[in-house]
């Protein structure tokens, strides 16, 4: 019996070591704000290349990202499926994803490894937010956009947003339905992309 005794005080002593490093990890993520999911993190505090001024009409934040190279496990690059692109997995998202006619502003932050865009396009009847064909570039066309955020810490249009960057644009909507999109090569195929509804 005396054999076994130390083999169970290691038992103990991994368990109290495993305990302990969870709750100082929870604790290190409740105090950077990372299980906040209303808004992210970068706009709070501290690692935001910049931040929006204050902008008129109703504010749609919009968060765009990716999970960089590394970070999951990855996709098969050749068949890529919604959502996936070769480097991992895309997104964009808008809150709130309905806002009243007139005066509308897009804030969006970068969470990303990469850089993105966010384009504001109307979106056709009977057709469904990632249902745009894309060409051999990997791109939607952009005809009729209404508006484009991709300037890094500015408004309207840039050479795409930098990660960890903020950057903004105010367009006039009418009531009908929108598509917020990213249109750098691959990104819409990826899943970046998401309906904007606008009420009367």
């Amino acid at each position: 019996m005396s054999a076994n005794r130390p083999h169970g005080i290691w038992l103990v002593a991994g368990a109290a070591a495993a305990l302990v490093l969870g709750i100082a990890t929870t604790l290190l993520f409740a105090a950077t704000g990372a299980f906040h999911g209303s808004a992210p993190a970068a706009w709070r505090g501290p690692g935001t290349q910049c931040s929006a001024p204050a902008l008129k009409g109703h504010v749609v934040d919009v968060t765009v990202g990716d999970m960089g190279p590394g970070m999951m496990g990855r996709p098969n690059w050749r068949t890529p499926g919604p959502g996936w692109q070769g480097m991992g997995m895309m997104r964009l998202s808008a809150a709130p994803s309905t806002v009243p006619a007139g005066v509308v502003s897009l804030r969006v932050i970068n969470v990303g490894a990469l850089p993105h865009e966010v384009v504001v396009l109307p979106l056709p009847a009977g057709q469904a937010a990632g249902e745009r064909p894309t060409g051999s570039d990997g791109k939607v066309n952009e005809a009729g956009s209404l508006g484009e955020a991709s300037r890094s810490c500015g408004a309207d249009t840039g050479n795409g947003i930098t990660p960890g960057a903020m950057a903004w644009t105010t367009v006039t909507l009418q009531p009908g339905r929108y598509e917020l999109v990213c249109n750098l090569p691959g990104h819409y195929m990826a899943g970046m992309y998401t309906e904007l509804d606008v009420t009367r």
